[in-house]
C-alpha cells in the first residue's frame, strides 16, 4: 500500500544491511525503515525461520520486516560472504543480532568491516552486554526470569513472563536509537562506531523503578498481583454475563465522582471512606461491597458511565479485539500489509504501526514484508555485478 505524500521520511537515503532474524534485531531494522531508510535483510539461502513459525510466532516475520528487501545469500561459500560483504560496505548502518563471533569468520564484524569503511555504524545485538554473561544463551524468558521481571509479573511464588516478547522489542528500539545517535555524531566527526543493545541489561533497565524502590524503602518490592495498592479502588471487576472490566479512583475526588456516577451514595458519605488511606486501609471491604454490587451490571453500561465521568476504566481485550478498535482505525494506527509466505502468500492483513506520528503524520507501510530473496537480482546489479555473474551464483545456490 502507499502512504500519503506528507508523512516524513527523516531517513530517506540512508542504507541499513541486517543480518538479523527473530525479534530484536528485525525490530531495530523496522524501525530505521519506517522512518525511511532503505534496509535490506540479509536472509539465509533456505530463508529466515521466522518465515516458517507456527503458533505464537506465527506473526513474526510480517510483524517485524515490513518496508524492507531481501536478498538471500550463503555465507558459507566465499563468494556468498563476499556479496555480503560488499553490501555491508556499501552501507551506513550495519545491524546483526548473532551469537558473539558468530560474524568473525566472515569477516562481517565490527573491527573488519570498520577497518575498510571507518562511517559505518554497526549495531550488536545480545543477550547480554560484554561481561561474565556474554557467552550465555539468551531468550526473552530467560532474561524475563533472571532479571526480575517475571517475578514482578507472576503471582506470589509463580514467576510468569510477560505476554509479549517485551525485551526483544526494547532491545530492538534501543538498538534503534543507538543508531540514530551514532548518526548524529557521525555527522559531526566524519568517523562511525559501534553500538551495542542487550536483551538482559535491557529488562534490567526495566526493573530499575522496582531496584530504586528497595533501595529507597529497605522494602522489597512485592509482585504487581500482591504489590501494596497506594488505592483502594483500582482493580478488575467481573460483571454480568462474565465480562471483566477494570475500573479506578484515584484521589478523594475521583471517589466522589465514582460514588456519583454508579449510585452509590452510601460509600461516598461514609466517614470511614473519606480519604484515600482510609479506604485503602479498608480496602478488601470495599472491593467485596463494589463487587457484590457491579456484579449485574453490564460492562459496556459500566464504560459508558466512566467515560461521560471522565474516571479511568478500561475494558479487557483480547488481541484480536483491537482490529476493531475505533481509536485505532480512526487515527491510522493499523495499516495493511500483505502475507509473503505460506499458505496464506498474497492475503491482507492489519498489522500495528510505529507508535508515533511527525508532523502530524503516521509511518506507513512504504514496502509489504518482503517475499523471499523478492530484491537478489537488483541488489545484486547496485553492487555491480553482471548478469551472467548473478546467474552463476544463482546457480550454484549462493545466492537465491
Amino acid at each position: 500500500m502507499s502512504v500519503q505524500a506528507a508523512a516524513p521520511q527523516p531517513l530517506a537515503g540512508l542504507r541499513v544491511v541486517e543480518f538479523t532474524h527473530m525479534v530484536m534485531g528485525p525490530t531495530c531494522g523496522m524501525v530505521l525503515a519506517d522512518m525511511g531508510a532503505e534496509v535490506i535483510k540479509v536472509e539465509p539461502i533456505d530463508g529466515e525461520g521466522t518465515r516458517r513459525l507456527l503458533g505464537a510466532g506465527a506473526g513474526f516475520f510480517p510483524m517485524f520486516n515490513r518496508n524492507k528487501k531481501s536478498i538471500a545469500v550463503d555465507l558459507k561459500q566465499a563468494d556468498g560472504a563476499e556479496v555480503a560483504r560488499r553490501l555491508a560496505l556499501s552501507a551506513d548502518v550495519v545491524a546483526e543480532n548473532f551469537k558473539p563471533g558468530a560474524l568473525t569468520k566472515y569477516r562481517l564484524d565490527y573491527a573488519s568491516l570498520s577497518a575498510r569503511n571507518d562511517r559505518l555504524i554497526y549495531v550488536s545485538h545480545k543477550g547480554f552486554l560484554p561481561g561474565p554473561y556474554e557467552h550465555r544463551t539468551a531468550l526473552d524468558e530467560v532474561v524475563q526470569m533472571m532479571g526480575g521481571l517475571a517475578y514482578m509479573t507472576g503471582r506470589p511464588g509463580d514467576p510468569l513472563r510477560a505476554g509479549t516478547s517485551v525485551n526483544d522489542i526494547m532491545g530492538g528500539l534501543f538498538g534503534a536509537i543507538g543508531a540514530l545517535g551514532a548518526l548524529i555524531q557521525r555527522g559531526i566527526t566524519g568517523r562511525g562506531m559501534e553500538v551495542q543493545s542487550a536483551l538482559y541489561e535491557n529488562n534490567v533497565f526495566l526493573m530499575g523503578q522496582h531496584m530504586l524502590q528497595y533501595a529507597m524503602t529497605g522494602r522489597h518490592p512485592q509482585p504487581m498481583p500482591a504489590r501494596d495498592n497506594p488505592w483502594a479502588v483500582y482493580d478488575v471487576f467481573t460483571v454480568k454475563d462474565g465480562e471483566q472490566i477494570f475500573l479506578a479512583a484515584v484521589s478523594d475526588a475521583q471517589f466522589a465522582t465514582f460514588c456519583d456516577a454508579l449510585d452509590l451514595p452510601d460509600l461516598k458519605a461514609d466517614p470511614q471512606l473519606a480519604t484515600n488511606n482510609q479506604r485503602v486501609q479498608r480496602r478488601p471491604q470495599l472491593l467485596a461491597t463494589l463487587r457484590e454490587r457491579l456484579a449485574h451490571r453490564p460492562a459496556a453500561e459500566l464504560a459508558d458511565i466512566m467515560e461521560r465521568a471522565g474516571l479511568p476504566f478500561a475494558p479487557i481485550r483480547r488481541p484480536e479485539d483491537l482490529f476493531d478498535d475505533p481509536h485505532l482505525n480512526a487515527t491510522g494506527g493499523l495499516a495493511d500489509v500483505e502475507l509473503p509466505d505460506g499458505a496464506d502468500a498474497g492475503r491482507t492483513v492489519k498489522t500495528t504501526l510505529f507508535p508515533i506520528t511527525m508532523d502530524g503524520q503516521r509511518l506507513g507501510v512504504r514496502l509489504q514484508p518482503p517475499r523471499f530473496a523478492a530484491h537478489t537480482t537488483e541488489l545484486l546489479a547496485g553492487l555491480g555485478y553482471a548478469a551472467d555473474e548473478m546467474a552463476d551464483l544463482r546457480q550454484r545456490s549462493v545466492v537465491a
